[in-house]
């Protein structure tokens, strides 16, 4: 694949960034492409490597080798069926998925490995300028009518595959526009709504219908989609935050990091906040908890605020610079190797090993701080270092440590689909819950998870769904090909 020495001849490079001082000036994408040309060059380090353990980094299984080679090539538009036969979203997942299959490139074993993920994205953005991605509505209806109730990655991904099968796709999505997480829970710096906004108007055109403000069990009763639809797919995230009830946790200031991501979101797309309920970190000196990526979101949109100060901190301990045993390649590190996001690179302070004790309150209920202390960490255990209690002056602090399991108390629990230990919902190898003709996908089911794994399980749900309608489905598995082509 590539060019049998573009390993040895050419470096590994990446799109470089606007500088802090300018991006930090407003909400939009900041990555400088690379040149056509350039990627192209980057597509020849791909190696003829014999096993492509990037297959089984992506949970996709992208066929990466074959769209490397063919823009080392500049065969740009076999590039985009390769890519498009197995994601439906490359200009969703190029730009935010934390790149597994580069963890697992063979190049990367003692390399800097492959620029998998931006070729991805680069395929799709050159499409798009090309004019190559066009609706594509199927050429026959089976009549069988499909309700999927939330618009996020998983969503998205099984209306488009029950779309293009020829099934009548129905999404319902509480919020007022679609894209659920792409759309509310990802900074436009990081995914420009345009984007969102493109893809939704093209499978709009390919038949698939969108309601918003649709909150099923309150203003779209249940009834109405048990009686109007022979299947249902439950693709409604995993929206519980994680909260920390320590003391003073009810002083103003400590918000869950979805309120302020959302809001924020909201605000860049027009809307008008009103000025009770507006959280804005200007001026104040803000505290991130957590260290994932919704924590380096609330970083960035903060920096953009104005905030006086960011800091975020982190209860484990700072991880290695490197891979280690436990994150030998081909693995993914993930959080497990040490980092700097974008976002962090920006201008916040890190610490770790990081406890927060209370939240400290004015005589009006307001957010001073927050008093913390030092922890020890031994054979994966904490324990608190005695004397080493500290005060983190914070006027805002944003709690980002993760997401529980999904909302369920308007239709889920009326439908009496059941859920597992975890408090996701239950459903089997074909995604189907206990409830007939009713199946669920996504981070509501596998949990919080990445937006790549999101769409895989769309994409596979939506197999089992087609089949259950049909008898016999005509898609392939996720990790294969599917039904998903491209106008030459």
């Amino acid at each position: 694949m590539g060019k049998i020495t573009g390993f040895k001849e050419f470096e590994r490079k990446t799109p470089s960034y606007l500088a802090v001082q300018d991006r930090t000036k407003n909400y939009g994408e900041f990555v400088v492409p690379l040149a056509k040309e350039e990627v192209e060059q980057q597509g020849a380090r791909c190696m003829d490597c014999g096993v492509p353990f990037c297959h089984t980094g992506c949970p996709l299984g992208n066929i990466i080798p074959d769209f490397n080679d063919q823009v080392y090539n500049a065969k740009w538009q076999g590039a985009l069926k390769s890519l498009l036969s197995t994601n439906n979203f490359p200009e969703f997942t190029g730009r935010i998925c934390p790149a597994p299959c580069e963890s697992a490139c063979v190049l990367g074993i003692n390399k800097p490995p492959v620029t998998i993920k931006n070729i991805e994205v680069s395929i799709i953005d050159y499409a798009y300028s090309q004019g190559w991605i066009v609706p594509q509505p199927p050429a026959f209806r089976t009549e069988k009518r499909v309700a999927v109730v939330g618009s996020g990655p998983a969503g998205l991904a099984v209306a488009d595959q029950l779309n293009k099968a020829g099934h009548l796709v129905t999404v319902f999505e509480r919020a007022d526009r679609i894209g659920g997480l792409l759309r509310y829970g990802i900074p436009d710096f990081k995914l420009g709504k345009n984007h969102v906004q493109k893809r939704v108007d093209i499978m709009e055109k390919e038949g698939i219908r969108f309601m918003t403000n649709a909150e099923v069990g309150v203003n779209v009763p249940l009834a109405e989609l048990k009686q109007n639809f022979d299947a249902i797919v439950l693709t409604i995230g995993s929206t519980s935050p994680r909260d920390l009830p320590i003391p003073g946790r009810d002083a103003v200031g400590v918000y869950p990091a979805m309120h302020f991501l959302t809001q924020n979101n909201k605000r860049v797309a027009g809307d008008v906040i009103p000025k009770d309920v507006e959280l804005l970190a200007t001026g104040k000196n803000v505290v991130v908890i957590g260290g994932g990526d919704t924590g380096s979101d609330c970083v960035g949109t903060s920096i953009r605020h104005g905030a006086a100060s960011v800091t975020q901190i982190e209860l484990l301990p700072k991880p290695p610079p490197g891979r280690t045993v436990e994150t030998a390649w081909p693995a993914h590190p993930g959080p497990r190797m040490f980092s700097t996001s974008s976002s962090q690179g920006e201008g916040c302070q890190r610490d770790w090993s990081v406890q927060s004790k209370e939240f400290v309150k004015d005589e009006n209920g307001n957010l001073k701080g927050i008093n913390c202390i030092r922890l020890e960490w031994k054979g994966g255990k904490p324990s608190e270092i005695p004397g080493s209690e500290f005060f983190m002056k914070a006027e805002l602090v944003l709690l980002a440590m993760g997401f529980l399991f999904p909302e369920t108390k308007n239709f889920v629990d009326q439908l009496g689909v059941e859920k597992d230990e975890r408090g996701n919902i239950k459903a089997n190898a074909k995604y189907q819950t206990n409830v007939e003709a009713v199946y669920a996908a996504g981070d509501s089911r596998r949990g919080q998870s990445l937006v790549v794994w999101a769409i895989s399980e769309g994409r596979e749900c939506a197999r089992h769904v087609d089949e259950f309608l049909t008898g016999a489905s005509s898609m392939l598995q996720s990790k294969n090909r599917s039904l998903t082509e491209v106008s030459a």
